[in-house]
């Protein structure tokens, strides 16, 4: 043993405190420890390792401050301590390790500012303190380090500008200090610097002019939005080839948009927002096909909306309000299949409300066309739109009644069409019935079943077709009553004669409740279907029920899940609560429910390829989830938390996400199924939950939901953790560090 030159213990479970007797090993050159449930502090024992070569203790719970004697491993090339509770400063004894080419002290509670001898560091390739409590400004001396690659500064208290030599050796990739309170110009070796790969300077105090900065051949990923940043859009940024990610906003750019911006053909984010951005929209723009959202909202943008943003097919988010657009909307925005969200509101469109909006079937978010000119009746067309949850058409010139296609629209949550000149009657729906009054305010002649609205009448030509309609009404009352009375008694003697006979099981079924079906018929069908619940059926088990897969006489498939716990009601009923108001693509249907004396199960909608984790497990399978299905089986699993948490009926921590859990049909859309932990949370008192779930995963908060959505990730791409820079485009749902 005492002959070791190599300790490799990482990714196991080991715990307790690192023995200090490793200082014996004196011809050790690699101790790597990562993975591991380490506690305790780093002891300093390990100083005298002068052998030392690469020193890895990242991911465990170890705290306290470093020791100072890790300055005497001079031969230290590696120093990795992140993902610990480590506190207190950062030792300048570092600065002594002029071997060091990788420093990383990520995700720790270290404090104070960084040490000005760190610049004697001149081998240092890899520069981590992201994720501290560090404070003052960053060493001058840091832009200075020529072969520096990666520099991570984020979400730290560090003030001051960014050192003014910064790339001055062209090896700089990734720089990104994102969330501090830096202040200042952007150096001029950083405006210059061509081996750039990654760029974060969003939220801070930048005050510099951008208009020198684009030309950039290798940068894949760029945001510097919620700065002061002023100057112009350079014709340059078309010179970053590989740029998918470009965000900007919450700036003070002038000047147009460049046309050449269409040669970006690998653009997937384009975000210019919130600045002081005037001209037009450049037809160009529609060459980046790839692009999936476009936010442009609160320029000074004029002109028509181009017709060619119906060329963009990948197209999510298109986000134009709040600028000087005029002209009518282009028809060829049909062509976006793929939105989800289109906001237009607070511009100068006038004509009418194209039918073509009617074709944009996955529309889900938001259709805002409010604070415009438009006219014209409403198309009923709209109607069509079934998954969309909030409709604003709102201070417009539109006229007409409101179609009655409307009533198909069951996923809408919220719809203000007030300040139009609308009349007629409100489409009889559950939604209008609970509607404000607000939502249909100052229109022309508004009625119906709304309440603060007046009833509609039926007109008539005269006094004398009023009274014949009066008779005419009371004859056809007076009948109709007669009938209902006959069909009210023989219904009732039916009923008495056949209520012995089906009682008993009627006390079994009678609960069982199944939207738009006969219960007691389904509950039958269901057990005959599975032959009494049968193994050959069941498709899936897990800690509270087994899953079946159904298949009635009519043809129609289900997935029934049976919970196995008779006693165990808390979560039978937490599931039911948390899906029964639930309208999402991605959050799996349920249809209905039993709870008898026999059994309790709930009927969810049938997901023919079943779960994630299956489809990754099999080899064929795994083979048919190309880049796209996985990329967009992440995106589905992010809405579906992100309505979750902000945009159903009450807050709702489903507490079990896994890739068991998420669900895919043949299309490969991705629904999210099992709420039995789930919990919904009281908006207007304070929440607590308790560890819970699946062993490995915890209940989402902010930065848990981006865990989890990298956890999904890891799996999808089958990447080390090491490597999650791939994923940091999804990152705009949930901001963490880069």
């Amino acid at each position: 043993m005492m002959n070791l030159k190599e300790s490799a213990l990482y990714e196991n479970t080991l715990s307790g405190q690192i023995p200090r007797n490793l200082c014996n090993l004196t011809k050790l050159t690699r101790l790597l420890l990562s993975r591991n449930r380490f506690s305790g502090q780093i002891p300093r024992e390990l100083g005298y390792l002068v052998n030392l070569n690469d020193l890895d203790l990242a991911y465990n719970t170890l705290s306290g401050p470093i020791p100072v004697t890790i300055g005497n491993l001079t031969k230290l090339n590696i120093l990795s301590l992140f993902m610990n509770q480590l506190s207190g400063q950062i030792p300048r004894e570092l600065g002594y390790l002029v071997n060091l080419e990788e420093l990383d002290l990520n995700i720790n509670k270290l404090s104070g500012s960084i040490p000005n001898n760190l610049r004697s560091l001149t081998k240092l390739t890899k520069l981590c303190l992201a994720q501290n409590q560090l404070s003052g400004s960053i060493p001058q001396g840091i832009g200075k380090l020529m072969s520096l690659v990666k520099l991570q500064l984020p979400f730290n208290n560090l003030s001051g500008s960014l050192p003014s030599g910064l790339c001055a050796g062209g090896q700089l990739q990734i720089l990104i200090v994102n969330d501090n309170n830096l202040v200042g110009p952007l150096p001029s070796s950083l405006l210059s610097c061509t081996s750039l790969v990654r760029i974060r300077l969003e939220r801070n105090y930048l005050e510099g002019d951008i208009t020198e900065m684009g030309a950039h051949p290798n940068l894949v990923y760029i945001d510097i939005s919620s700065n002061k940043l002023f100057g112009k859009l350079s014709h340059r940024w078309a010179e970053c080839y590989n740029l998918t990610v470009l965000r900007a906003s919450k700036n003070n750019i002038t000047g147009v948009i460049p046309s050449s911006i269409g040669k970006l053909s690998w653009l997937g984010i384009l975000d210019v927002s919130s600045n002081k951005l005037e001209g037009q929209i450049p037809p160009e723009i529609g060459n980046i096909t790839m692009l999936f959202s476009l936010s442009l909202f609160g320029n000074l943008l004029q002109g028509n909306m181009p017709a060619e943003i119906g060329s963009l097919k990948n197209l999510e988010y298109l986000d134009l309000s709040s600028n000087n657009l005029t002209g009518q909307i282009p028809g060829s925005i049909q062509h976006c299949l793929k939105l989800h969200s289109l906001k237009l509101s607070h511009n100068h469109f006038n004509g009418t409300i194209p039918n073509e909006l009617g074709m944009l079937v996955n529309l889900q978010d938001m259709l805002d066309l409010s604070e415009n000119s438009i006219g014209g009746a409403i198309p009923s067309q709209l109607g069509g739109l079934t998954m969309l949850e909030a409709l604003n058409l709102s201070h417009n010139a539109l006229n007409g009644s409101i179609p009655p296609s409307f009533q198909s629209m069951s996923s809408l949550l919220y719809m203000d069409m007030s300040y139009n000149k609308l009349e007629g009657s409100v489409p009889h729906t559950r939604l209008f019935e609970e509607a404000p009054i607000k939502w249909f305010k100052h229109n022309k002649k508004l009625c119906g079943v709304v309440t603060g609205l007046p009833p509609c009448d039926l007109p008539q030509s005269s006094e004398q077709g009023k009274k014949s309609g009066a008779i005419l009404l009371s004859i056809i009352a007076a009948i109709a009553s007669f009938v209902f009375v006959i069909a009210l008694v023989t219904w009732q003697c039916k009923k008495k004669k056949t209520k012995t006979a089906v009682i008993d099981k009627a006390q079994q079924t009678k609960m069982f409740t199944i939207w738009n079906f006969d219960g007691e018929d389904v509950y039958k069908k269901i057990v005959d279907a599975t032959n009494n619940f049968s193994n050959a059926h069941c498709i899936g088990s897990g800690g509270n029920g087994s899953v079946y897969r159904v298949q009635l006489p009519t043809g129609e498939l289900f997935a029934v899940k049976k919970i196995h716990m008779m006693e165990d009601n808390e979560q039978f009923n937490r599931e039911i609560q948390a899906l029964m108001y639930i309208r999402h693509r991605n959050i799996a249907k349920l249809f209905g429910y039993c709870s008898a004396t026999q059994g309790r199960f709930l009927v969810y909608e049938y997901m023919d390829r079943g779960s994630l984790s299956a489809s990754l497990k099999g080899t064929e399978t795994a083979v048919e989830l190309d880049w796209p299905k996985r990329l967009n089986i992440v995106w589905d699993v992010a809405h579906a938390l992100s309505y979750m948490h902000h945009d159903c009926f009450a807050p709702i921590v489903h507490r079990d996400i896994t890739s068991n859990n998420v669900l895919l049909d043949l299309e490969f859309r991705v629904c999210i199924s099992d709420f039995g932990l789930a919990k919904i949370l009281d908006v207007d008192a304070s929440n607590c939950t308790s560890l819970a779930g699946t062993k490995g995963y915890l209940a989402p908060g902010k930065i848990i939901i981006s865990m989890l959505l990298t956890s999904i990730i890891l799996s999808l791409f089958q990447v080390p953790l090491c490597f999650n820079s791939l994923v940091l485009m999804f990152q705009s749902l949930h901001t963490q560090q880069g």
